[in-house]
């Protein structure tokens, strides 16, 4: 066997340099050979600084102070999220500001919930600020606490909630005001009557002119009907109009007409003699005579009727004795307008002849349950021009979760605003 001395070694791989980190006395040659030449890297000609560099200030926060915080930013570039269109609800921004009351801060909180219907929540909160809150303070949390349990329905809680009060708060609670169960739709706390205008020509392609109307006939709730600005109507409306006449008086509902002479007559000039024609118009005629006019007018068009279709004519009846208590209403009614129950998504069209009749108009929310972001927004752009005009409106008998959620979009500023006292 032959044993090679002089056997090839195996190639040995290059070593690499070790990283190391270079100090502040170890320049990169290429910025090295640059900035011994008096030259920078492009090969512009580096020229010495007129005065040396002001020493950084590395205290804790002198960073954070020298650029505005997130928070700053959002508060100068706040948007209030009401747009000037009333058709348009832009979106709600969101800013955070360190000089806002805690108090305040509070309150929106539990408003807004409230508000988008998040009650178990909006609960839980008041429950905490009743007792992080003391004294009057405090007093805001536990009578918005007392309205949310009679929205809600829940007269245990109430009651239990005003032990506790009486106890630390040394006072009565506030009575309890009943809200009907179901779909919280709220009753009114006093029983003045709805007013409702009817105007223009109503026809049956326009079927919600009347909704508002039989709702109320079928609830038995007292109403007040103004016709100052009603034209006219069709066969098919003139029908359900004397249905809703008679149903009422039948089931002593108090249902009032006023401002109807306009209307009135031009319902005579179209009820002719011997023109068989728009049977429910004679009949809306009669009935409103029989209600408002006098008896010889009655008969003589109750004769007119039974010639023309020829029909049995409606018999007098002395029912305007009955109107008298009715009348009574009207006559001591402040010409409130009243609204019901949830209002969601609303856009208050059927509040545009309220504020164009009147120059102190009342909307009142005693009957009001609940009032949503967004209907709360466009009540204050609903209500931004009459108040522009100089026209007083009024807001009364909110509850005070409601009353919070006007301050909060600023209506408190546009109108008066009247909380009911227990």
């Amino acid at each position: 066997m032959v044993f090679s001395f002089f056997k090839k070694q195996p190639e040995k791989m290059p070593e690499r340099q070790a990283v190391r980190p270079r100090g502040a006395d170890t320049p990169v040659p290429a910025v090295a050979e640059a900035k011994s030449q008096g030259k920078s890297l492009t090969g512009e000609v580096l020229k010495p600084r007129a005065e040396p560099l002001q020493d950084l200030d590395f205290t804790p926060g002198a960073a954070a102070a020298a650029q505005p915080t997130p928070a700053k930013a959002a508060a100068e570039s706040f948007d209030d999220g009401f747009d000037d269109d009333l058709g348009t609800w832009s979106s709600m921004s969101i800013t955070v500001d360190q000089d806002v009351d805690p108090l305040e801060s509070a309150v929106e909180q539990v408003v807004v919930l409230f508000a988008n219907g998040q009650d178990s929540a909006a609960r839980n909160l008041l429950e905490t600020f009743v007792h992080a809150y003391p004294g009057n303070e405090g007093k805001r949390f536990w009578l918005m606490l007392f309205d949310l349990f009679q929205v809600i329905g829940d007269r245990q809680a109430y009651d239990k909630l005003g032990v506790e009060y009486v106890h630390l708060c040394e006072t009565s609670p506030p009575p309890w005001h009943h809200y009907a169960a179901t779909g919280h739709e709220a009753a009114p706390r006093n029983h003045g009557p709805r007013k409702i205008y009817l105007q223009g020509v109503l026809t049956e392609d326009n079927p919600q002119a009347m909704t508002e109307l039989v709702s109320l006939v079928a609830q038995k709730a007292p109403a007040i009907v103004d016709c100052s600005k009603l034209i006219g109507c069709d066969d098919e409306i003139g029908g359900q109009l004397v249905e809703l006449l008679l149903r009422a008086r039948k089931t002593k509902v108090s249902l009032v007409l006023v401002e109807y002479e306009a209307f009135l007559k031009r319902l005579s000039d179209r009820s002719v003699a011997g023109e068989c024609g728009h049977e429910p118009v004679w009949r809306l005629l009669l009935e409103i005579l029989q209600r408002h006019g006098t008896q010889e007018r009655f008969e003589e068009k109750a004769v007119d009727y039974a010639i023309t279709f020829e029909l049995s004519p409606p018999s007098w009846e002395n029912v305007q004795a009955g109107e008298s208590a009715a009348d009574a209403v009207v006559q001591h009614s402040d010409d409130a307008h009243y609204l019901l129950g949830e209002l969601k998504n609303s856009r208050f069209d059927d509040l545009v002849p309220v504020l164009e009749g009147s120059q102190h108009p009342i909307l009142d929310f005693t009957g009001v349950s609940r009032l949503d972001f967004v209907s709360a927004g466009q009540l204050a752009n609903r209500l931004a021009p009459y108040k522009a005009q100089g026209k007083d409106i009024t807001i009364r008998g909110p509850n005070r979760l409601i009353a919070e959620l006007l301050a909060v979009v600023g209506l408190n500023k546009q109108v008066r605003v009247i909380v009911p006292k227990f």
